[in-house]
């Protein structure tokens, strides 16, 4: 598969780093660093739009400037792009209402789009959008890159004697490449402090998801990431902690 990843800052090259490092051998991974400013209103797409821009069958967006998303559907057309990856880890980098219209002209050229909020949302059939909606999609390209970036997927051995962590195999990284990071931080954690484990690291990474109130959320994108984190490794150890009961006592006579 052919992915052209675009970016123009730290956020992005930090995702391109990762994904390069741990690409399936059959990936062909090309870059483009976007301009760091564009202009209130876009009239012709193509003069911000090198023209020596690779083929690809699929394109990442890792912008940190609203106006590439509008760069977008000539970019496909111009690559052969058959769908599209627009990461919303900030809102002021592409606003809910332009993430719609995105996919929309996407949608009307035959080219296949998600945005997923947060890129961790990311599943081979999915993504988030808000506290309570996800988006289903169809395209092999999005799946094939979900099968090995996106919503963090772990497989946990715990010692049962000691409830101590003692493996944890990432069989899906984030983007950013914090589930590797988070997996080589549980080595040797209890059971029981786990999840609050994983949550540290994944702020210590640090995730680079915005600290603002998001409205769709009603909180900040780092901390449903960290949720996210939390969630996953949660469901593999739970088979390990252990549950409280508390009995009812007797009613006194006084």
């Amino acid at each position: 598969m052919r992915i052209l990843a675009i970016y123009n800052g730290e956020y992005g090259q930090r995702h391109i780093e990762n994904i390069t490092q741990h690409a399936p051998p059959h990936w062909e991974i090309f870059t483009w660093k976007a301009a760091a400013n564009f202009p209130l209103i876009i009239d012709y797409p193509e003069d911000f739009i090198p023209p020596d821009l690779p083929q690809a069958d699929l394109v990442l967006s890792f912008a940190e400037q609203k106006g590439v998303a509008e760069l977008l559907p000539e970019i496909a057309q111009r690559t052969s792009a058959k769908a599209v990856i627009a990461a919303i880890d900030n809102e002021a980098w592409l606003p809910r209402g332009l993430a719609r219209q995105l996919r929309g002209w996407l949608e009307r050229i035959g080219v296949a789009c998600a945005t997923p909020k947060p890129l961790c949302s990311l599943t081979e059939s999915d993504f988030g959008v808000t506290r309570r909606q996800r988006i289903s999609y169809h395209s092999n390209e999005i799946s094939e890159f979900a099968r090995h970036f996106g919503h963090p997927q772990f497989q946990v051995i715990v010692n049962e004697l000691t409830r101590c962590i003692i493996q944890v195999e990432v069989q899906r990284d984030s983007v950013c490449g914090c589930a590797r990071f988070v997996a080589n931080g549980l080595i040797g954690v209890n059971v029981e402090e786990a999840e609050e484990k994983t949550g540290l690291l994944h702020h210590h990474y640090p995730c680079l998801a915005s600290m603002g109130i998001d409205v769709d959320f009603d909180d900040t994108l780092l901390h449903v990431s960290g949720n996210i984190f939390k969630d996953e490794l949660g469901e593999m150890i739970k088979p390990y902690k252990r549950v409280q009961y508390i009995a009812p006592g007797k009613r006194s006579e006084d």
